[in-house]
């Protein structure tokens, strides 16, 4: 039995979408072909999701074959890009399951201008709290400048591993959550008043629905839980109280399992397209709860976000809705290209998408830990709980190594990324995650599997 028979016997019920519009060869042949004609092998599916040349084919039949106007404009060709526009913000909410009833899409210029957008205009005071895991990306972790800088307290904490994993939409019981917290942080002279708090003081939690690093995976019951009972995981601390509200990233997450917003009603949800199907880049969104935009305060206005004002007075009529929020001329040309996307990745769905990658992913990291030098030490360490026991539903399809020399001593990620682009493979350096790697100099590898 030869290795590719192997691996097939192994996971060929996962691999290359067997219920699908078409095997993984056909789609190799026909919408990625320049992967075969350069050689190369591109293993990321969160930095730059590789775009299909027929979802390009697709967008470019489009734009030279349709006339789009400015949407702020009244003219034909303005009320067809409006359309478009508002088409499309219902695809990302169909993708999340979100009613529109009560939830909104807002167009941004990536996933961290939106949440940049929340932390600018969140309703922060001094008995405020933003509470985030430590597994979060660096564009999370920035929201904690304006908490600071508002005189409201930060703090990261901890979330037990055996809650992490599971992906069961039964109830969790709140006694199953622990969360280890870490020292509460603050900028300004305020003192955190200990009196029994209103309700008029807002809290947030952060969390992704996947770590970029290690691709574990966050049970999104934790949405509920820290809703409804964040004083209870606390302890009772007096940073607990007031009204909490919940931000998800799901950046990462969302290209192989989207939140579903109807189970798990979070306020923020923060996506970024490249990152489900390669094209466009620089546009993003943020889903939000029609409650919780309400309570966002904006104080900067441009053009497109006011219906009206004037120059030598402090006059100005602002709009409603989610034109409130999108500073500027939306990217509509851009956004009329998303619906292409989600016609490929619809075809394929994001499970069948997630099952596929996952099986690679964990074919790759139980190669890397056979690997061996002549002198029989371990060539590979791998990062993420249970390397060799993750199912395909416990960890995204992620695997953060670094390798090492006969002598114990670590190859430099550059070195390694350098002579894996000298074969032909395309890797993602993960230098800005090294906490993750205690004490070890070098940092970690990352591979980020797609079609």
């Amino acid at each position: 039995m030869d290795e590719k028979e192997e691996f097939l016997n192994e996971f060929g019920e996962d691999y290359g979408y067997p219920n699908g519009p078409k095997s993984i060869d056909e789609i190799r042949a026909t919408e990625f072909k320049r992967l075969d004609e350069n050689g190369t092998v591109y293993l990321d599916h969160a930095g730059a999701t590789l775009y299909s040349e027929l979802q390009m084919e697709a967008i470019f039949k489009d734009l030279t074959g349709c006339v789009y106007g400015n949407p702020h404009s009244q003219s034909e060709s303005s009320s067809a890009t409006s359309d478009i526009i508002r088409e499309a913000r219902q695809q990302v909410l169909d993708y999340c399951n979100a009613s529109p009833k009560d939830y909104k899409c807002i167009f941004t210029s990536g996933a961290t201008a939106a949440l940049k957008l929340v932390g600018e205009n969140f309703p922060w005071s001094c008995q405020s709290s933003y509470m985030y895991t430590m597994e979060n990306h660096n564009s999370v972790l920035g929201i904690r400048e304006y908490a600071l800088d508002k005189g409201a307290a930060a703090f990261a904490v901890d979330v037990i591993e055996g809650f992490l994993d599971e992906v069961s939409s039964s109830p969790v019981a709140v006694t199953s959550l622990k969360v280890s917290q870490h020292p509460v942080q603050r900028r300004s002279e305020v003192r955190f008043l200990e009196r029994e708090l209103t309700g008029g003081v807002h809290n947030l939690f952060a969390f992704p629905s996947e770590c970029n690093f290690s691709g574990l995976r966050f049970n999104l019951d934790l949405v509920k839980i820290v809703k409804e009972n964040a004083e209870r995981i606390l302890e009772g601390s007096p940073l607990s109280k007031g009204h909490w509200m919940v931000l998800i990233d799901a950046a990462k997450g969302s290209a192989t399992q989207p939140p579903d917003l109807s189970l798990y009603p979070a306020d923020f949800v923060v996506l970024s397209f490249y990152k489900l199907f390669g094209y466009p880049t620089g546009l993003g969104a943020l889903v939000l709860r029609n409650d919780a935009a309400k309570l966002l305060k904006k104080a900067y206005f441009s053009g497109g976000t006011v219906a009206a004002s004037i120059a030598d007075i402090d006059f100005v009529k602002r709009r409603k809705g989610v034109e409130l929020f999108e500073d500027g001329t939306s990217s509509f040309l851009s956004i009329a290209s998303i619906r292409h996307g989600f016609k490929i990745l619809n075809s394929l769905t994001a499970s069948a998408i997630f099952r596929h990658t996952a099986s690679l992913a964990i074919y790759v990291k139980k190669k890397l830990l056979l690997l061996r030098h002549a002198n029989g030490a371990s060539v590979c360490t791998v990062y993420g709980s249970q390397t060799l026991k993750v199912s395909s539903h416990e960890s995204g399809p992620i695997v953060s190594f670094n390798l090492k020399r006969p002598d114990g001593s670590w190859f430099g990620y550059r070195e390694v990324e350098k002579l894996a682009s000298l074969s032909g493979i395309q890797l993602r350096d993960a230098f800005v995650i090294l906490v993750h790697a205690q004490n070890i100099l070098a940092c970690p590898i990352q591979i980020f599997f797609q079609i």
